[in-house]
């Protein structure tokens, strides 16, 4: 029997997924709701409905009682936390996404913190603070006590833009108090860490609420610009092996946050009663005293989710369906190409802070093969001509038996996609792949 399937949003993200669930053999009709069309899910064949915010639910109904829908895919965080996931199994829809309680994983980075450590996993924490006033002289002994080499998060969603790093980001308390009193005004609290040394890295988990199958191990690249220099972005790029690892990190690297993400997700089940499912998106760092926890996202990330689903070998339908049905052990392994992945995020001229919009693009008549996916995510199609839409504009996934060999498909396919980008041509690059090595080498001691 063919599954109606419906996927929240319509960025790169989404495009992946989309491209992800045309392979599987189950798919019925393919819907997607966004804010805009994106001309790649539109190509797939897609119906595709139009919403001014992917949190009005009542769009959303209609879509569902029209479509017949039987699965819901959410891309972004923001439906979410909206409790997209509730309304839909209320509608009668399965929905891949947690609740909305589950969902302040990803929301909520005090509400995450407190439930780790009550639930046995504050070994994954770093030590922190939680404050709830704007004036709070708390703040000021947490910077001195970690000698100003502090970490402040914002307590709620900001696009990947709501955290802040010593000596990346300000020096001095003030700088610091600057953004935590933004961050209670808009969200009633913030949380301070200390800083965590070492190398970070991605691993994300399908789960539902009793097994956990991890994805390919991956590195997003945060900063704008090359040598990781610049200000934060959503990201500009991820690499993964072909053994869908990793190269500075061990096995106990990746057991350890495995774990981790068994042990979270059993914490929220403990909390609210409520198994956990959907994404469990660990993002992690490897540090001298092991793997740590940075924070948790309950989605497929963008870009990470690109490379991902670019090598996913499973049907993406059968794994989402056997999860919403509590069956996600029926699936065994999740299954991935063998091959490297290098992805790179071609990015709006101005990006990320004053992204500009309208430019012509031209592509070439074909566009993918078996060294290359490309996704769109802000990229808009008017009488026949493509033009640039959003600030993270297309993102362009090598493949290849190797790093190397995936980084040099990545770039000629880069060279074959004309308009005015800007992107981070280092990534996926021998010299800052080893720069990795090395540094954990050092970190371990």
């Amino acid at each position: 029997m063919k599954t109606n399937v419906l996927v929240l949003g319509n960025g790169g993200r989404e495009h992946a997924i989309c491209t992800a669930l045309t392979r599987s053999k189950q798919l019925g009709t393919l819907w997607t709701l966004g804010t805009a069309v994106n001309p790649g899910i539109e190509s797939l064949g897609a119906k595709i409905g139009l919403t001014d915010s992917l949190e009005d639910f009542e769009k959303l109904g209609r879509i569902l009682e029209i479509g017949k829908i039987d699965l819901v895919i959410p891309g972004p965080e923001a439906p979410l936390a909206a409790g997209v996931t509730d309304f839909c199994w209320r509608n009668g829809v399965a929905c891949f996404g947690p609740t909305k309680e589950g969902a302040q994983l990803e929301s909520s980075k005090s509400w995450t913190r407190d439930l780790l450590q009550k639930h046995g996993v504050g070994d994954a924490c770093p030590d922190y603070l939680i404050s709830t006033k704007r004036d709070d002289p708390t703040r000021k002994k947490f910077f001195e006590k970690w000698d100003g080499q502090i970490v402040v998060k914002a307590d709620g969603l900001l696009g990947g833009k709501g955290v802040i790093v010593a000596g990346d980001h300000f020096k001095t308390l003030e700088e610091a108090e600057d953004f935590a009193k933004q961050s209670v005004e808009q969200f009633g609290r913030v949380v301070l860490e200390e800083k965590l040394i070492g190398v970070e890295f991605s691993l994300i988990s399908l789960v539902d609420g009793k097994t956990v199958l991890d994805c390919r191990a991956c590195q997003d690249h945060k900063r704008v610009f090359e040598n990781d220099t610049g200000p934060q972005t959503g990201g500009m790029g991820v690499i993964s092996d072909e053994r869908g690892k990793l190269p500075f990190l061990t096995e106990e690297d990746l057991e350890r946050a495995h774990d981790i993400n068994v042990r979270s997700m059993k914490a929220v089940e403990a909390e609210t009663g409520q198994k956990f499912l959907g994404v469990l998106y660990g993002g992690f760092i490897a540090t001298k005293s092991g793997v740590q926890l940075i924070e948790y996202n309950v989605r497929f990330g963008d870009p990470e989710g690109l490379n991902i689903l670019a090598t996913l070998e499973s049907d993406l339908v059968e794994v989402c369906r056997l999860a919403c049905e509590g069956n996600l052990d029926k699936v065994g392994m999740l299954q991935f190409a063998p091959v490297a992945t290098v992805q790179k995020y071609l990015c709006a001229p101005g990006y990320p802070e004053d992204p500009q919009k309208g430019g012509m693009i031209k592509l070439p008549e074909v566009l993918n093969d078996d060294t290359v996916q490309t996704f769109f995510a802000g990229i808009k199609k008017e009488s026949g001509t493509f033009k640039i839409s959003g600030g993270r504009s297309i993102g362009v996934v090598g493949l290849g038996k190797n790093l190397d060999e995936a980084n040099a498909n990545c770039e000629k396919q880069i060279a074959r996609l004309e308009g005015e980008f800007h992107y981070r041509p280092d990534i996926g690059t021998n010299k800052l792949t080893q720069s990795r090595v090395e540094m954990m080498k050092k970190v371990r001691g």
